[in-house]
């Protein structure tokens, strides 16, 4: 479906041309003074240096056109030359017919479906996910929901970290505790135990202690280098071990990231790019891109329009080991090969802008990707307590990001239950909902970018621009529904009629900018937009219920057409929080 806002600019651009001026200056927005009026094109004014003519004097030229259209219901020129309009209430309800029996609610998806890979999540396998996690999985989450809902094929992939002297650490560990096991017996032919010789609280246990001891331990630390080597060399009971380490830590994993309703399609590994870096590195040496500067391979990025300094991408270490950067460019190496992604988007710290900016050049130059392949960063800020410092526990440690869930969860339960005599079990399920709700809206409110303080408190409420708000307000949605069939009636389409208030016609007008805010949202894989946009829908529906007695009214077809506007309401309401990856309960 077309747009409201392009219906409304092609009838003023219409009357522009037919007074004889250009077309172009009729193009229309929203009004930013709603108590004057709801559109408002400032055309006239730019157009009359052009037509010598004072620009109030072609307002008036228009209005008297526009003044003939069903669409409007008030025109009026205002000096110096704006021109202020309000829609008719047929053209409104016409809109909302349209866009209830448009199983995409009014959205236009792409003609061009594109191949999209976001890399998200991040984690490191052995470790526990820590609120430091946090925003990779929420944001990414829902660039995720918002690009597949414009039409793209889209494919989620967490691209853990296994690789490296973090998994050399933990085999020494576990051999110096139970150097009996097989997987150090380098005589040992048969097969090795299935079950994993550790528990994931005690694998989390592990990798602190091991690193600790390194640091401390030269010949300790050697011995993990060692065990690094072997595994990256393929021997046998080294890499049966890494393997009981990925399944131990991606199973715990996946229970977490569930808690989040956050999905992967994707479970790669830095470890599935090894094989390709052998070959990357010749082929940029044959090719003379990278060559050697104080013993370490490096591709110069820097280009000439660069306004600060861009360091070259360093793809070997002296000592002839790889770096992150190097298994980023063999990963993009294996996306292109198993999915030809048309583009790629990556979720992380925004201080890692320069790591990035280093990759994509390097792998543009380098002919790893087509030129038309799409390269994205998305950098996020820092999430911070109320003393402005990266979110902590009580005692100071980084917190467990299912204890900061768990907390969460209680909060909402003890208020749910505060007031109210409820079922334990299904408050606590509602707590869930409410709880995820209250953490996603109170991260993706915000700006990407920007650094936010997460407030527990403030994002608990049910008042204010919190997740929690927008839940309540589509369960009274629900409630009316189910009340008005409980009495009987059927909830339909196809009887929406012109508005019968103020705050009605409010409402409609918040409803039908639904899929211009979504062609932003994808466009700027912002999913902030789709917040505002629901906290001032929710608004305007809170407004409208407060001064209607949808349920008392006398009048059947005004019933009727009011239960289809919220029905409406509430279809736009849980599609968006959808795309924000939380739900809405059947009660609160």
């Amino acid at each position: 479906m077309k747009k409201v806002l392009d219906l409304i600019s092609q009838e003023v651009m219409d009357a522009f041309e037919n007074c004889g001026y250009e077309a172009s200056y009729g193009k229309t927005g929203i009004s930013n003074r709603p108590d004057l009026c709801e559109y408002q094109c400032n055309g006239a004014l730019a157009a009359a240096k052009k037509y010598k003519k004072a620009p109030i004097m072609i307002a008036n030229d228009v209005v008297a056109v526009l003044k003939e259209k069903p669409v409007f219901a008030e025109v009026s020129a205002v000096n110096p030359g704006f021109i202020n309009m309000k829609v008719s209430g047929e053209f409104t309800a016409e809109y909302l017919l349209a866009m209830q029996a448009d199983e995409n609610l009014s959205v236009e998806k792409t003609d061009a479906p594109k191949t999209i890979i976001i890399d998200y999540g991040g984690p490191n396998v052995a470790k526990p996910l820590h609120v430091g996690h946090l925003r990779s999985a929420i944001i990414g989450e829902s660039v995720k929901r918002i690009c597949r809902f414009m039409g793209h094929k889209v494919i989620g992939d967490v691209h853990l970290g296994d690789w490296g002297l973090q998994m050399g650490l933990i085999i020494t560990e576990v051999k110096h505790r139970q150097p009996e096991l097989p997987y150090f017996d380098e005589s040992f032919t048969g097969a090795y135990p299935e079950e994993a010789p550790f528990t994931i609280s005690e694998l989390e246990e592990i990798y602190p202690t091991a690193s600790a001891k390194s640091k401390e331990d030269a010949a300790y630390k050697e011995e993990a280098l060692d065990a690094t080597a072997k595994l990256q060399n393929g021997v046998r009971g080294y890499h049966a071990l890494w393997q009981h380490i990925l399944n131990v830590s991606v199973a715990d994993l996946k229970r977490n990231y569930s808690n989040l309703n956050v999905e992967f399609d994707l479970w790669k590994k830095e470890s599935d790019a090894q094989p390709y870096i052998p070959d990357m590195v010749e082929a940029m040496k044959r090719d003379g891109y990278a060559y050697e500067d104080q013993g370490a391979l490096i591709v110069d990025v820097k280009e000439e329009s660069d306004a600060k300094e861009i360091p070259p991408c360093i793809i070997l270490k002296s000592d002839g080991a790889a770096l992150y950067t190097t298994t980023d460019l063999a990963t993009i190496i294996d996306r292109m090969k198993l999915f030809a992604p048309d583009e790629i988007i990556y979720l992380a710290d925004k201080r890692q802008e320069m790591h990035f900016t280093q990759v994509f050049r390097c792998a543009r130059k380098t002919g790893l990707v087509k030129d038309e392949t799409g390269l994205k960063f998305i950098g996020f800020g820092t999430m911070n307590g109320k003393d402005g410092k990266p979110f902590k526990t009580r005692s100071g440690g980084v917190m467990r990001l299912e204890h900061l869930l768990s907390d969460i969860n209680e909060e909402m339960f003890r208020k749910i239950t505060e007031n109210h005599e409820v079922d334990p079990e299904e408050a606590r399920e509602t707590a869930k909902l409410v709880g995820l709700s209250a953490v996603k809206y109170g991260d993706l409110s915000n700006q990407a970018s920007k650094d936010y303080v997460f407030d527990v408190e403030r994002f608990t409420s049910f008042e204010g621009n919190t997740g929690p708000y927008i839940l309540y307000t589509i369960v009274r949605i629900k409630s009316i529904l189910n009340k008005y069939r409980a009495a009987g009636g059927t909830v339909e389409q196809g009887h929406i009629v012109s508005p019968a208030s103020e705050s009605e016609k409010a409402l409609m007008l918040e409803i039908v900018k639904f899929n211009s805010m979504m062609e932003q949202a994808y466009e700027e894989k912002a999913p902030h937009k789709i917040c505002s946009f629901i906290y001032d829908l929710a608004n305007a529906f809170n407004h409208f219920y407060h001064e209607t007695k949808i349920l008392g009214a006398e009048d059947a077809a005004q019933q009727k057409s009011w239960i289809e506007v919220l029905d409406l309401t509430r279809r736009v309401l849980e599609t968006s929080i959808d795309l924000l990856g939380f739900e809405a309960p059947e009660r609160m």
